[in-house]
């Protein structure tokens, strides 16, 4: 695996943004092939908006024009740890009753708080909430969910890049990338 160094650490390059850029593409068909007319898409912030706006024109190029909303959910707080309570930090704008939407979001691990966002979305009405999510962790679910649309699975590692951060830093890497120490330090 590739490795790089941003800000004194060392990463390892887990998916490359050709590696995102294809699979975003293959996604939007599959969406396409499923989705209606009246498409509303959710990027659950803050850890999806660079994967969502990626997959939003990629759905554009598949010949799909989607309205795109933004919803804030939190379950971790400032750890790298669920605590298991899903809160809405900042709500939609947009009436769902009716309507297709697909929620997209960088990682399901726990799978809490896309399970709370479906259940929320569909007693609001919307006539189908798919889920699409970059990466897939099944080894961590808590919740009975799985994503309807998975760009990747992920290793069982705390991942950064692609709009994923750890104490907010390196969300503006291209790819999807492990912290591996300091560099000079031990890989360990």
């Amino acid at each position: 695996m590739t490795t790089v160094e941003r800000r004194g650490q060392r990463l390892e390059v887990l998916f490359t943004p050709e590696q995102i850029a294809v699979r975003n593409a293959q996604l939007a068909g599959e969406i396409s092939g499923t989705a209606g007319p009246d498409l509303l898409v959710i990027a659950i912030l803050k850890g999806s908006f660079v994967f969502a706006a990626d997959l939003v024109r990629a759905l554009y190029e598949a010949g799909l024009s989607p309205e795109v909303e933004f919803m804030s959910l939190s379950s971790y707080g400032a750890g790298t740890e669920s605590s298991g309570q899903v809160s809405v930090v900042r709500d939609i704008d947009n009436d769902v009753k009716g309507r297709t939407v697909v929620l997209v979001d960088d990682i399901l691990e726990s799978g809490r708080t896309l399970a709370f966002a479906k259940d929320l979305l569909a007693a609001r009405g919307a006539r189908s909430v798919f889920s699409c999510v970059l990466l897939d962790k099944p080894g961590k679910r808590a919740a009975a969910i799985d994503a309807d649309f998975v760009g990747f699975t992920c290793p069982d590692k705390f991942v950064v890049g692609y709009g994923m951060d750890v104490a907010h830093a390196f969300r503006e890497l291209p790819f999807v990338g492990i912290v591996k120490g300091p560099v000079g330090g031990d890989d360990s």
